[in-house]
């Protein structure tokens, strides 16, 4: 059962069941329709308030019995047959609810039942089934009701989620090629005038290139995602010079394997990211083994903590 939340009570279900309280007093100081006489000590106005009481706890309980845990694990997964099942047990839960109050806990305490000596229990069954409806029914409406709402809500949250991705997915196919174009003409432009400047240009190009590269399969060729983590790496020893030591080892044949492609990097970033580069007596160790048709990688980075 999913916890529910206390003000979402507060703001709905409580005015609603203050309302039902004035209603059923007023009810009872005009007609006295809900409730046989109460026997033993009169009709006392103490004897019908704890007799209120009794029947306000029955119906809160039922409702709450359906509301929070039948309809959610039946109704919503259409389990017809336990459904009706479990409607009769929420009916047990409203006469449990009163005959151990009024029946049992009253008369013991306050000297008063509800019902009178005689009463059968064909006619208890009957007239509780009766005042037990209204609950099962309140709370199935109110129940539906917010399904309804929230699955709205999801269908809302779900079409805004396409939107979003739809315009994500136009940026990937405009602002990408737009500036992997423009790499290239700012490559043509630097080459004559600077040549470290063009080739860093030129890996990020490379870079952009791969990443956009159509796999219609779900997979590369092992040497461009090799290419790719070289082009990486190289890019940063370009930022840092003197003080990016990092040792990338590629051992068998890497020729006719294929892979996911950019599965490898998130290893290599991690380990730049949280790893000493300014230690060459402990570089990154970058190794990729190919044995067979197996792929082993392994990646080790000193920590800033001094760790491994």
């Amino acid at each position: 059962m999913a916890t529910y939340p206390l003000r979402k009570f507060v703001r709905w279900h409580l005015p609603a069941w203050l309302a039902f309280v004035a209603y059923l007093l007023l009810s009872l100081v005009l007609t006295h329709a809900y409730f046989e006489k109460p026997v033993a000590s009169g009709s006392s106005i103490a004897s019908v308030l704890w007799l209120t009481g009794s029947f306000l706890a029955a119906r809160i309980l039922t409702f709450y019995y359906c509301y929070l845990l039948l309809y959610p694990r039946l109704l919503r997964t259409s389990q017809l047959p336990l459904l009706g099942l479990g409607l009769l047990s929420a009916v047990g839960v409203f006469i449990a609810v009163r005959a151990g109050l009024e029946e049992l806990l009253f008369p013991a305490l306050l000297g008063f039942h509800n019902y009178h000596a005689g009463t059968t229990v064909g006619f208890y069954l009957f007239d509780n089934l009766y005042y037990s409806v209204p609950s099962l029914v309140w709370s199935a409406a109110l129940w539906a009701g917010e399904a309804m709402l929230r699955r709205e809500r999801e269908n809302q949250q779900l079409a805004a989620a396409k939107r979003a991705a739809e315009v994500d997915f136009l940026k990937t196919q405009i602002n990408p090629h737009f500036l992997y174009n423009t790499l290239n003409m700012l490559f043509s432009m630097a080459y004559p005038v600077a040549k470290p400047v063009a080739n860093a240009i030129l890996k990020l190009s490379e870079l952009m290139r791969y990443m956009l590269h159509d796999t219609p399969d779900g997979q590369v060729d092992l040497e461009k995602e090799i290419e790719y983590l070289h082009n990486y790496l190289a890019l940063y020893r370009l930022r840092f010079p003197d003080s990016f030591h990092v040792d990338f080892q590629v051992t068998g044949e890497p020729a006719g394997r294929r892979v996911a492609p950019l599965v490898l990097i998130p290893f290599v970033e991690n380990a730049i990211k949280h790893g000493v580069l300014d230690d060459p007596e402990n570089p990154v160790h970058i190794r990729l083994n190919i044995e067979g048709e197996q792929l082993f990688f392994e990646v080790k980075n000193q920590r800033s903590d001094g760790n491994k």
